[in-house]
């Protein structure tokens, strides 16, 4: 089940076959969190989770994916809006669709990284981790440029 909805001439949705795989892999791949990261591995991360396009006519201007098991957790990622467009609410607009999504409803947890979007993410209940103590990570920042090095 794929969800569409418009607004002010753009246009959201969650069907893959909308998603321009050349506009996100270029973002990603200049962004602070996935810089360098693979083109293979952007369609594999696309693959396997939902997501949801912002779009303005034919051209995608917006994406974020979400990683979850539909039941009890989902996490957030690779949110973006093309600089050109920001400032029109459209980030406001896909984090509604997100967190209203039919599949994504009585979570236990979400969780996301951000570097500079806690406002964003406030308007939507996000808090700090309030026991940062049980979390742990694996984090391997320079995955990607090990791949390319190793090329």
């Amino acid at each position: 089940m794929h969800i569409t909805l418009t607004k002010d001439g753009f246009s959201l949705g969650t069907d893959p076959a909308q998603l321009d795989i050349d506009v996100i892999h270029n973002f990603l791949t200049n962004s602070y969190w996935a810089w360098g990261i693979p083109r293979d591995v952007v369609v594999r991360s696309i693959e396997n989770s939902l997501c949801f396009g912002i779009y303005e006519g034919p051209r995608q201007v917006g994406f974020a994916r979400v990683i979850s098991d539909f039941a009890t957790y989902a996490y957030i990622g690779d949110v973006f809006i093309l600089e050109s467009h920001r400032g029109r609410g459209l980030s406001q607009w896909m984090m509604e669709a997100i967190v209203s999504h039919p599949k994504l409803q009585n979570l236990r947890r979400w969780t996301l990284l951000t570097r500079d979007a806690h406002g964003l993410y406030a308007k939507f209940g996000f808090t700090q981790i309030v026991s940062p103590e049980r979390y742990m990570e694996l984090h391997n920042p320079d995955v990607y440029k090990r791949k390319l090095e190793q090329s």
